[in-house]
């Protein structure tokens, strides 16, 4: 028989290690808050890597790019609701053994990181971020934390996926 085989379904046992992955991911993140809410003082910056990266203490009351930061204090509650749904979602769809391992290690990373965001949201009413890259003095890109780099490599491991998977 020609063509892609099926992802095969994981056994109930394996199923375990994504949520146990997720969690390590929430206690990375959130260890990593802790440090940085407590060595740095708010917008304090130092340069790790000269024109390129720097540890730095923001809040965050919004979203990605502080998207609705000055709403007024209703989106906490609208982005915890979304990431407790979402990775509601995506831990139900484990559980089915409907995903393939690459989108159950995807899954794993976005739970972990939209929950480790969550708990901020939850605890400061705002996300705290620390790593910021920019080029030279010119640039900066928006300063971001460990859980936004885990759903942002979970995102780009589920596009990857899609081309993967067998078209039915």
């Amino acid at each position: 028989m020609a063509g892609a085989a099926a992802p095969v379904a994981e056994q109930p046992a394996s199923v375990a290690k994504w949520f146990v992955l997720a969690v390590a991911i929430i206690v990375l993140d959130q260890l990593s808050k802790i440090y940085f809410n407590g060595s740095y003082q708010y917008g304090e910056q130092r340069e790790v890597i000269p024109s390129l990266l720097n540890f730095t203490l923001l809040y965050n009351p919004g979203a990605a790019f502080s998207f609705l930061a000055d709403a007024g204090g209703w989106q906490k509650f609208f982005f915890s609701g979304l990431a407790f749904a979402v990775s509601g979602w995506l831990g139900w769809q484990i559980v089915q053994r409907q995903f393939s391992c690459l989108m159950n290690l995807a899954a794993a990373f976005i739970m972990g990181g939209a929950l480790g965001n969550v708990i901020d949201r939850l605890i400061h009413g705002h996300v705290i971020d620390f790593i910021q890259l920019h080029w030279q003095q010119s640039w900066y890109y928006p300063a971001f934390n460990i859980a936004d780099s885990f759903i942002c490599v979970g995102a780009a491991l589920m596009v990857l996926d899609s081309f993967r998977q067998p078209r039915s």
